[in-house]
């Protein structure tokens, strides 16, 4: 079991005082990678128009744009609304960004209620996350959002 308290307080302590949103996003997801067991992905796309922009992650190289109402990153922003996706072959519309991936789970970072990039989790086992990693994961998201 994370734990998403100690997570957070190292996430703040990370980025405290750091102006360089790429600094911060980079070590973020080296944070998260590291953290959480039984990932193959971790890191952030960021919006520019309708479409979703790779930016700092860890792991296998990815996508490099995704539509909005696209794959599971584009239906967090979308919706605005956290995905997570037990069986990502099941999601309609998933984009196989590494064939290793089973299942997903995606937080909207918002700026005024508004999403402006997601935090993007994957992993190689299927229902890898869990409701805790949600919840914990979407109190994370709250300390990113004013970095970005």
């Amino acid at each position: 079991m994370v734990d998403y308290s100690a997570l957070i307080a190292q996430a703040r302590s990370l980025t405290a005082n750091v102006p360089h949103r790429t600094a911060n996003l980079a070590n973020l997801s080296a944070l998260i990678y590291e953290t959480l067991p039984d990932l193959n992905w971790a890191g952030f796309y960021l919006l520019e128009g309708d479409t979703l922009v790779l930016g700092p992650f860890q792991g296998r190289p990815a996508c490099i744009e995704i539509p909005v109402a696209k794959g599971v990153c584009g239906a967090a922003v979308a919706e605005n609304k956290t995905q997570r996706v037990p069986d990502v072959h099941a999601f309609p519309g998933h984009i196989a960004c590494d064939s290793a991936s089973r299942s997903e789970l995606v937080v909207p970072l918002r700026k005024n209620g508004v999403p402006v990039a997601v935090l993007d989790l994957d992993s190689p086992t299927p229902d890898r996350f869990t409701e805790a990693d949600q919840t914990g994961l979407e109190r994370l998201a709250r300390v990113i959002e004013p970095l970005l």
